[in-house]
């Protein structure tokens, strides 16, 4: 057995049914040792940022830790993207990467990288590189424990000699190292010193606002019953959002740049905040610092005070110190907050409504409308995946969804490129659910449309073959457009912006999937339906409006307006329409809010 057989065995050994990645000359040994071993399956992706990406999706749509290879020098080096996203939305993935022969280290050989000061950012206080094949089962083990205790990648580099060596099963002898695949996670119980500190802090609020994260999956139950017990506002960060019961009537959406208008309503009018599981980065978002009382549970104490100053800080599982508050906080009586909570929450959803519902350039869809007719046919069991650009905002602001967690998204490294691979590692994780992708066109040819030719190898397996690409097709990369507008006062730069024609759907024809093309908003219904009764893998190719105005929300800072008037008027091509729109957008809130001057 080689040292390659051993490592197999290893990830065997801790649950790992599939290997994402793509082989090279520093992998191949455990290619090999994959090949005799039968499993893990190996997933062969065309490109090893877009492995990676499928490995942080494995992880997010429930599959423990997601595990990828590649081989040194420049697929090594591919790796980064992705366990940049795994480390920044705290995932837990694994990477073996292959590296030169040890004795050819330092000469500059060709592809010969220093992986392990490569890795040494990126990972969760694990990157190690083996001298010999004594060490790779405790370099597995504690791999696989780094990655599920921090959340976040850990880095394994094989030497293509150490792989091809007879394994060495560890023994007692000094400096030897026996392990074990064995991993478990701590209840982290809150104390009641902590508990009591928060409840003596949250005591006299009237107007509470609950801001939840990822850190409170599974605890939509005791989120509920708090928010109940205390009238408050829930409003969640972008990882929070599929987290949470966004139907209930005091849900008032995802916070931030991207977000609703009435989170930003609840969360300037609270009394009070408390952040359960959050480290949410859009700080301009949050109350003004010292102006509430402030209180945060994270399982993580690093955390707590992270993004905001807070008060009492409890360093606990969401679920035992939500119970642990409310417990400890008498039931408020009065509805005054509630019932302005519901006010901005129906005006939220009336704005999101009628935005949807405003009519774009001739043979152009508004982008919002295709979020709004899917928000109306997607049921808890299907599975959602959204690229980065303009197709977050309208996910926050449009799809309204139960607290399933099958909704993912690259959030805080927002790296353009990951719907598709996301949405192909689910699709092999729940091969029975619906998948949903919705991804712009600048993300499509970044990197979504080489994994589109790795969907159509592997969809003939699936108990449900539905795997739904929605391309926001409008020719711009629409979001830095708007970004230049508002943060830098600029016109649109046509040389930076404007993207090259690329016909999707008739990409996927010519790859035997199905393709359709949607140019009338009338055309949206029939073209979702024709997609959910396929029998195989469908791309929505939607010529959209990249005039869409992408606007914050405008209840704080209502000035913005006018600086991106400034800048559209000065942009050679399409300013009357984009001033239209940007007019009848704003308006709609303005007016929906109460903010309209005068």
């Amino acid at each position: 057995m080689l040292t390659s057989d051993l490592i197999v065995r290893r990830l065997s050994a801790w649950g790992v049914e599939r290997i994402f990645g793509y082989s090279g000359d520093g992998n191949n040994a455990l290619m090999g040792a994959l090949q005799r071993a039968g499993s893990p399956e190996f997933v062969q992706a065309r490109h090893e940022e877009a492995a990676a990406f499928m490995a942080v999706g494995h992880s997010k749509y429930g599959g423990g830790v997601g595990v990828v290879t590649a081989t040194q020098g420049p697929g090594a080096i591919h790796l980064l993207n992705g366990l940049y996203d795994a480390a920044s939305d705290s995932v837990p993935v694994v990477a073996i990467v292959g590296q030169q022969q040890t004795d050819t280290l330092g000469s500059g050989y060709q592809q010969e990288v220093d992986l392990h000061t490569l890795f040494q950012d990126v990972a969760v206080g694990f990157a190690q590189q083996l001298a010999s094949p004594a060490q790779a089962p405790m370099a597995i083990d504690r791999a696989f424990r780094q990655a599920l205790n921090h959340r976040g990648p850990a880095v394994v580099i094989v030497p293509q000699d150490v792989q091809e060596a007879p394994a060495v099963e560890p023994g007692q002898e000094h400096g030897q190292i026996p392990t074990s695949s064995v991993s478990a996670a701590p209840a982290v119980r809150p104390s009641a010193d902590s508990l009591d500190r928060a409840a003596e802090v949250l005591a006299p609020s009237r107007r509470l606002t609950l801001l939840v994260g990822q850190g409170a999956a599974g605890a939509w139950e005791q989120v509920e019953a708090f928010a109940e017990h205390r009238g408050a506002a829930v409003v969640t960060s972008l990882l929070g959002k599929p987290h949470v019961d966004e139907r209930a009537p005091y849900a008032a959406g995802t916070m931030g740049h991207l977000g609703t208008p009435e989170s930003a309503v609840v969360l300037q009018e609270c009394d009070a905040l408390l952040i359960v599981g959050s480290d949410d980065p859009w700080t301009e978002y949050y109350p003004p610092p010292g102006s509430v009382p402030a209180v945060q549970i994270d399982v993580d104490p690093v955390k707590l005070g992270n993004r905001h100053p807070v008060d009492a800080g409890i360093a606990g599982d969401a679920a035992a110190s939500l119970e642990g508050l409310l417990s400890r906080t008498s039931r408020l009586e009065e509805t005054a907050w509630r019932e302005r909570t519901v006010q901005a929450v129906d005006a939220g959803r009336r704005i999101a409504r009628e935005r949807a519902a405003v009519e774009v350039a001739p043979g152009r869809v508004n982008p919002e409308a295709v979020f709004r007719e899917w928000d109306e046919r997607l049921t808890d069991e299907a599975m959602v995946a959204v690229d980065v650009g303009s197709s977050v905002y309208w996910y926050a602001r449009q799809l309204r969804r139960g607290p399933v967690g099958r909704s993912h998204l690259s959030s805080t490294l927002a790296s353009m490129g990951c719907a598709v691979p996301y949405g192909l590692a689910a699709k092999l994780l729940h091969p029975e659910r619906l998948l949903v992708a919705f991804a712009g066109d600048g993300a499509l040819q970044m990197l979504g449309v080489n994994e589109l030719i790795t969907l159509a190898r592997a969809w003939q397996r699936w108990e449900d073959p539905r795997f739904v690409l929605v391309v926001l097709n409008n020719g711009d990369l629409a979001e830095v457009s708007w970004e230049q507008r508002e943060m830098e006062g600029q016109p649109r730069f046509e040389q930076s912006q404007a993207l090259p024609g690329f016909d999707a759907a008739a990409y996927a024809r010519q790859l035997g999937l199905e393709g359709i093309t949607v140019t009338e908003p009338g055309q949206l219904g029939e073209s979702i339906d024709r997609a959910l009764a396929a029998d195989r893998p469908v791309v929505i190719d939607v010529a959209t409006d990249p005039r869409t105005p992408m606007l914050p929300p405008l209840y704080q800072d209502r000035e913005k307006l006018e600086g991106i008037r400034e800048a559209i008027s000065h942009e050679p091509e399409g300013r009357e329409h984009a001033l239209d729109l940007l007019d009848r957008y704003a308006g709609i809130e303005l007016r929906l809010l109460g903010l309209e001057k005068g």
